[in-house]
């Protein structure tokens, strides 16, 4: 590294650190002459006439915020008028923190209004009717569906599988929810400062870009939370590994450019070898959109934050000597360079006052996180003005009480940088308050009575008024602190979800496996079954099996049928499907070599033989329904007939399919086409437990739909796989299509059109799904399972 180069940075980090020390050593005079427990004993007695009320009506009551009751509690808001407050004090907090505007400002207030209108009118649209658990608050579908509007369907396309990626290398160790969550508020954050800076007569065209620019940006800035101080911050490197990966961000951040990764001896190479690739990818977008004149202050605050990270990660618990300003002024830097780098990523215009709060509003951000998790922090070993001041306040009488200096900031912030405007000293009070009461509710009210000794001011009078206010005072909560305990729970309710929908997907598939063997009659051993050996040999390969899954799925766990009395269905299913596979693969049709990572029966037989072991399939498949004999009679019958008209479907399909070679397909007709070939396959696996079940007609018909859309992403998919994936991945050769001239999607609407055509059918399923009201997920996660699949 240029020596130059860390002699300049360095140099940059001590002006930063100068003028933290000022503000620190303001905050410490103002602490010491207890100055903020008078201030705030006045704003506090005033504050609280709104937020304290004696009559029971106006209690909570069964509309307290909690994660589980998100809609309810929204809907209990609106109800009793409190919604518009709720969401006013909410926005207002995140224009300040995340946007360091002023409260006083006629602007801003009418750009939170403009905000807190639009986020009302979308949540009575988004809140369910029927069962929570149906709906989800920013879906991927819906985010699909905003998209659209934006017109940036493929960023959004774009960012999904960059956050799948970035899930699946989220290493043990880490928390992977909370990895993706903070990501997730980062590309939030930066949407939400790239639409403030753009003015209301903006092109269309210009706002899409900058849409575009904003979410490719917030990702490579957020990137570095998960794989860069949650890596750093974890057990999953080795101390050698750790001094390697940071010396490789040290000189990034010096000298402006991504130094080669080179060798790496640690256990953790793979890792780091993609977390490099991802990190220089984002780190080349950032440095591409920054202008020159905000290029500097970039790379400053982002060496601050670093550094000061780096500060803060080194110290040690059982070191008994740091100073408060050893133990202070680290936190005033990173919490204030990390927004000051937002800003500079965007290049946005200067605004006046924006340093100044932001860089005296970050510390109060930081004591309230480091107070909510300083248990968690205390167990981990990690130095933060509450851990360090709950080990040595006995032995340290100069250490400073961080939840005193925490009240400090707040009446200094209210009076000194917001200069008493009342609506910021509304908020901040709120906020303060809403942190106690949250912390009291998770620990408990002796645990909270305990720390509250522990951090006691030494100004008993105003203790008590704290206290009194964390118990009676009400209409403190916040939408983002509701909001997050959402997304957390429906992050870790997905993650459960979706390990229980794979393991009943892995079992029973095994099941089907297991019962998928076709035993001849006793005659049939007197002479060789060229027929039955290849129609077990079809049958043995490493299918899917996903439409008798489904099937499997919806009789057993959605409509409560016996699954031995369903066995017939899940055999005819698969047989019928292995049929119409042998056909497709013979010559005169794909002509195929591979199947299911096999080679084709035709070519393990011969033609004839393939052609005979489809149709004894077929009819091996009606054999099985007409054996379902634990069922009515007349619904076994309109099941078979149902089933015989889908299968004269199918080769419909089939044969528009070969009709079709060499010609070009308008996208109308190769939806049609794509229906009689896959939708209908779905359909059936859906609607025969459906009809066994005995639902009504108009559930038949929703199903119908669902299945269509279903069936469409998933040959999209095919088709986008069929160009773009990998021959062992898939089990069958790649570039089919493109050899024997078939119209597809991508052929048609080209691999980026075919995604969004994808997107949109699975929006559109999702919204299907969501007015069915089924009580399980299962079909949720096989939407997500045919768009994330690689084979």
């Amino acid at each position: 590294m240029n020596d130059r180069l860390q002699i300049n940075a360095d140099a940059g980090y001590q002006l930063a650190e100068k003028k933290a020390a000022e503000y620190f050593a303001s905050l410490s005079g103002q602490l010491a002459n207890k100055i903020y427990a008078t201030t705030l004993t006045e704003d506090i007695q005033a504050w609280k006439q709104n937020h304290i009320h004696h009559n029971s009506l106006f209690s909570r009551g069964k509309g307290r915020s909690n994660s589980r009751g998100y809609y309810h509690y929204i809907q209990w808001l609106e109800s009793t008028g409190k919604l518009d407050n709720y969401l006013d004090r909410s926005i207002s907090y995140i224009f300040m923190r995340d946007l360091g505007k002023s409260l006083d400002s006629p602007h801003t207030l009418n750009r939170i209004q403009h905000v807190v209108n639009n986020l009302k009118e979308y949540l009575r649209r988004s809140n369910p009717t029927g069962n929570e658990s149906t709906s989800e608050m920013f879906s991927m579908g819906s985010l699909y569906r905003w998209a659209q509007k934006e017109g940036i369907e493929s960023t959004f396309i774009w960012l999904m599988n960059k956050l799948k990626t970035v899930s699946s290398n989220i290493p043990d160790g880490m928390n992977a929810e909370e990895a993706k969550r903070k990501l997730m508020k980062i590309i939030a954050g930066v949407i939400l400062h790239q639409v403030e800076e753009m003015d209301d007569d903006l092109s269309t065209e210009e706002r899409t870009r900058k849409l575009d620019e904003a979410i490719r940006l917030g990702y490579s800035y957020g990137l570095t939370y998960p794989f860069i101080d949650d890596l750093l911050d974890s057990d999953v490197l080795s101390e050698k590994e750790k001094k390697q990966y940071s010396s490789l961000i040290r000189t990034t951040l010096v000298t402006g450019s991504v130094p080669e990764l080179g060798a790496w001896a640690g256990k953790s190479k793979e890792l780091i070898r993609y977390i490099h690739s991802e990190l220089r990818e984002a780190f080349a977008y950032i440095q591409g959109r920054l202008r020159q004149e905000t290029k500097d202050h970039f790379f400053e605050q982002s060496y601050v934050f670093f550094h000061s990270q780096e500060e803060d990660r080194e110290k040690d618990l059982l070191h008994a000597n740091y100073t408060n300003e050893e133990l202070y002024i680290p936190v005033i830097l990173k919490s204030a360079s990390s927004r000051l780098i937002v800003r500079s990523v965007l290049s946005a215009e200067e605004d006046d006052g924006f340093d100044t709060r932001t860089f005296f509003f970050g510390i109060y951000n930081q004591l309230a996180d480091d107070f909510a998790d300083m248990f968690d922090d205390l167990e981990a070993g990690a130095v933060t003005p509450y851990t360090y001041y709950l080990k040595y306040r006995q032995t340290r009488p100069d250490l400073i009480n961080p939840f005193e200096l925490y009240w400090t900031v707040i009446s200094n912030l209210i009076h000194n940088v917001y200069h008493s405007d009342k609506k910021t000293c509304e908020v901040m009070l709120n906020r303060a308050i809403n942190g106690l009461k949250r912390f009291k509710e998770r620990m408990g009210d002796k645990k909270y009575n305990e720390v509250m000794q522990l951090f006691a001011t030494g100004n008993s009078k105003f203790d008590r008024l704290i206290q009194k206010m964390v118990r009676k005072a009400d209409d403190v909560d916040f939408f983002d602190k509701l909001l997050r305990d959402h997304i957390i729970t429906n992050l870790k309710e997905e993650g459960r979800e979706r390990e229980t929908f794979l393991e009943t997907v892995k079992t029973v598939r095994s099941r089907i496996n297991d019962m998928l063997c076709i035993r001849g009659n006793d005659d049939a051993s007197l002479w060789e079954d060229p027929i039955m050996d290849a129609a077990n040999y079809s049958l043995q390969g490493e299918g899917k099996r996903l439409r008798p899954i489904v099937t499997w799925i919806m009789g057993v766990h959605e409509y409560g049928l016996d699954e031995s009395a369903i066995v017939p269905l899940l055999k005819s299913l698969e047989y019928m499907h292995t049929a119409s596979l042998i056909f497709d693969d013979l010559p005169s049709q794909d002509n195929s070599s591979i199947r299911r990572g096999r080679p084709t029966v035709h070519h393990i037989y011969n033609t004839a033989v393939a052609e005979l072991t489809g149709l004894f399939l077929t009819q091996q498949a009606v054999q099985e329904q007409a054996s379902l004999d634990q069922f009515d009679p007349k619904v076994v019958l309109r099941l078979i007939q149902y089933s015989a008209g889908k299968t004269t479907d199918m080769c419909k399909g089939q044969a528009m399919d070969l009709n079709s070679k060499g010609k070009p397909l308008t996208l109308e007709q190769l939806n049609t086409m794509c229906y009689y070939k896959t939708g209908i396959a779905f359909e059936a696996s859906l609607l025969m437990p459906a009809i066994l079940a005995g639902k009504q007609e108009s559930e038949l018909e929703a199903l119908k739909r669902f299945a269509y859309h279903a069936g469409n992403a998933f040959q999209i998919k095919d088709d986008l796989l069929d160009v773009e994936g990998d021959l062992e991945a898939l089990g069958k050769p790649i570039g089919k299509d493109v050899e024997n001239n078939n119209s597809n999607f991508v052929s048609i609407l080209g691999a980026e059109g075919a995604r969004k055509a994808m997107w949109d059918h699975y929006s559109t399923a999702m919204e299907t799904l969501r007015e069915m009201k089924y009580k399980t997920t299962y079909l949720k996660h096989l939407l997500h399972y045919i768009v994330n699949r690689e084979n």
